[in-house]
């Protein structure tokens, strides 16, 4: 059963910054080539730096990096280039965010991050400190790497449409949820939570397994690049699909579905996408 084509896929180099948009890529058990292989460490608190928590990070997200055979390179605000393995590159990340931060390439074992209560970042704002978890993720993610969850992140043009026609704005950039593969569906809204325990195949090699819905934080609220500021990034899948991603866990705004790596294979922009 074909689901749709390949219409863009996306990685992130350096988690919670900006990433990019490429047309093809190798794809293995940690995901796509380059994705989330660094991120910043607080040195004063030894958590991961993420945007979930709006309030201490969402500077992160005026950063973007895109993975090149040198290495990981980083566009600053102002359009200055840093590299990552350029001496200094961590007093420049540094004064950028006003806190002491280290680029590292290997989570630590047992790290973790903190997730603000997205329904108590839209009550009060970005600018306020609000409840939040302390998250040790990457479950079913490879040791060491900077996933979420896993590390393929799903998202259909479907989803981002049902949505978008709920929004003052119009539209629903993919950017903000920060999936892997953009998938162009003619299907249902949310049709991703169907896939779940169901094995894909992409292109001619790559199959892989959906394993959850994926659980909607504050981060697609924030600015993104051109996109800006938008609270129905997340009160609209709060508003239309909340439901309970793991058993146990409670119902959560979900958009898009985690999936992780059966048989590796190359894909590129226009590869069709099957149902197994």
């Amino acid at each position: 059963m074909i689901l749709g084509k390949i219409q863009a896929l996306r990685r992130h180099p350096v988690k919670s910054l900006l990433g990019e948009e490429i047309v093809s890529s190798e794809v293995t058990e940690r995901g796509l080539t380059g994705d989330r292989t660094a991120a910043l460490l607080d040195l004063d608190t030894g958590r991961i730096a993420s945007a979930k928590n709006p309030y201490r990070w969402r500077q992160l997200l005026t950063l973007s990096a895109a993975f090149t055979e040198r290495g990981i390179r980083i566009t600053q605000p102002t359009g200055k280039l840093l590299w990552s393995d350029e001496p200094g590159v961590d007093g420049v990340l540094s004064e950028l965010l006003g806190r002491r931060v280290s680029l590292i390439h290997t989570r630590p074992p047992g790290a973790t991050l903190l997730r603000s209560v997205p329904e108590e970042v839209l009550r009060h704002g970005v600018e306020v400190e609000v409840p939040h978890a302390v998250v040790e993720f990457g479950k079913a993610a490879p040791a060491g790497t900077f996933f979420d969850y896993a590390p393929l992140h799903l998202l259909t043009t479907a989803t981002l449409d049902g949505m978008a026609v709920h929004s003052p704005r119009g539209v629903l950039g993919a950017a903000r949820y920060r999936p892997n593969l953009v998938i162009r569906s003619d299907g249902p809204p949310f049709a991703e939570n169907d896939w779940v325990d169901r094995e894909l195949s992409v292109g001619p090699d790559l199959r892989i397994q959906v394993l959850i819905p994926t659980p909607r934080c504050a981060m697609p609220t924030l600015a993104h690049g051109v996109f800006p500021p938008d609270t129905h990034a997340f009160s609209l899948p709060d508003r239309f699909n909340r439901i309970e991603p793991l058993p146990g866990i409670g119902p959560l705004a979900c958009a898009g579905a985690y999936a992780k790596v059966l048989r590796p294979g190359r894909i590129s922009l226009g590869d069709v996408v099957k149902l197994l």
